[in-house]
């Protein structure tokens, strides 16, 4: 099946399965956004001690992602053998929701200690106590937001994540809403400030898991599955295999993401400039890549869905597809990079005297985040691809060399021992997205050498 045909319909498969999902993730992105705004209405203290704390909840929430996104594949391969399984479908949705219960309660209760940690962290006394109320409020959406992933896993696994998507747009209104009122002590709210950005978003996560949950429950193409029904039931195979699929995932975001908070401290370094104008590119960037990252977990699926039913050639349609497709977009954004950079700057800044540094500084990352896209989307879609063959455990070690060892190295030493300062940065952090990219993208070329479409056995129920 190697037809012009079949490739035309793995394209029109993957990009119906990954519109929606780029949709929910640029709407899970406007949320925070959103947030950042109202506090930044209110004034900077309020807004450092938001940001303080919503980047300790964050890195939490990123570890929690990362474990549940393991629903996803291993739901897409039990569908690809059996379409028609609701028994095997149940148990590892329920058994995705024991692993979130299991992350949340230690999280939890390091969470409740902020400040402790903060302040052990050098941050000052007093914003370390703002940031701690704020993580104290946002804290108890940790657990709703990890059961919304499970349910958006099982929605993309059964190829109908149009669901995720109307919730989530539903939720982007409710947010700002729900957090102007609770900010600022509107619409017969408290006003509750910093604490009130972090309850409202808190009250968010559990309404998006809430109509999820509804949709699952009572629409006629899902409710079959009772997906709540006997939840008390272990099934401690299926939760291992949960666990051993998803921690390597959820080291992985780790690593890139504390990556790039590493790059943040280093900015500040720099200067304040440095630092603005780091803030503005890197948002254009983070921007952008909400898209490969919805080809990735659609690529995923459609890999997954492949390998269950012993399709070698589908797996491969599917993996190269999506990467493709991600690389095709990304080399579209870098283009306009490169040929517009004011443009992106001016969105954020307005080009004056004052922020004269700034937006020079700023159209120059710019520069580098043109060859910065195309090797993130690469090195993301390739993830992706690996994790439908449920292979994540030397994606990880590519995670850990090409981002701490090659990227994070080549940054300090262009940075600060050639005096490069940013830009030096930049490159440095291009470097590691583009060493992984190769990485990822040579093992799933050379997937049937490996035998990586054998993946994982699935997991059968007792």
């Amino acid at each position: 099946m190697t037809s012009p045909r079949a490739w035309t319909a793995e394209l029109v498969a993957t990009c119906r399965l990954a519109g929606p999902l780029v949709l929910t993730n640029l709407t899970q992105q406007l949320i925070t956004s959103t947030d950042v705004l109202l506090l930044g209405w209110r004034g900077s203290a309020s807004l450092a001690a938001g940001a303080l704390g919503a980047n300790l909840y964050v890195a939490f929430l990123i570890f929690g992602v990362g474990v549940v996104t393991a629903v996803s594949p291993m739901l897409a391969r039990e569908l690809g053998a059996r379409r028609h399984s609701v028994r095997e479908v149940r148990r590892t949705v329920r058994q995705g929701c024991w692993v979130a219960f299991t992350f949340c309660l230690p999280a939890w209760v390091i969470l409740w200690h902020a400040d402790t940690l903060l302040m052990a962290l050098g941050q000052a006394p007093d914003l370390a106590r703002e940031a701690t109320g704020f993580v104290r409020a946002v804290m108890w959406g940790l657990l709703p937001a990890c059961l919304y992933l499970v349910l958006r896993g099982f929605l993309a696994a059964l190829e109908r994540p149009f669901w995720s998507l109307a919730v989530s747009v539903v939720a982007v209104i409710v947010n700002a809403l729900l957090n102007y009122g609770l900010i600022f002590g509107k619409f017969g709210l408290p006003a509750l400030g910093v604490v009130g950005a972090g309850l409202g978003s808190s009250i968010t996560q559990s309404l998006l898991f809430l109509g999820l949950a509804l949709v699952v429950t009572l629409h006629p193409r899902f409710r079959r599955y009772h997906l709540f029904g006997c939840w008390w039931h272990a099934d401690w195979p299926r939760y291992a295999a949960l666990w051993r699929l998803g921690g390597p995932i959820a080291v992985t975001l780790g690593l890139e993401v504390t990556v790039f908070n590493a790059a943040v401290f280093l900015m500040g370094l720099f200067g304040t400039a440095a630092l603005a104008a780091h803030a503005i590119a890197i948002q254009v960037a983070s921007t952008s890549f909400m898209v490969p990252l919805g080809i990735a977990q659609a690529a995923t699926v459609r890999v997954g869905l492949a390998l269950g039913r012993a399709d070698r050639a589908g797996i491969g349609r599917a993996g190269w597809t999506a990467i493709a497709l991600g690389i095709g977009f990304m080399a579209l954004c870098g283009a306009a990079l490169l040929a517009v950079p004011e443009r992106f700057v001016g969105a954020f800044l307005a080009r004056d005297a004052a922020n004269a540094e700034v937006f020079r500084l700023a159209v120059l990352y710019l520069g580098v985040a043109a060859v910065f896209q195309i090797v993130d989307g690469a090195q993301a879609v390739g993830a992706g691809a690996l994790r439908g063959l449920q292979d994540t455990t030397v994606p990880m070690l590519f995670a850990l060399v090409g981002y701490w060892v090659i990227g994070l190295g080549t940054s300090l030493w262009l940075g600060f021992h050639l005096g490069w300062q940013g830009l030096g940065i930049w490159w440095g952090l291009a470097l590691g997205l583009a060493v992984v990219a190769v990485m990822m993208l040579t093992r799933w070329s050379r997937r049937d050498r490996l035998d990586l479409k054998l993946g994982a056995a699935p997991v059968v129920g007792h």
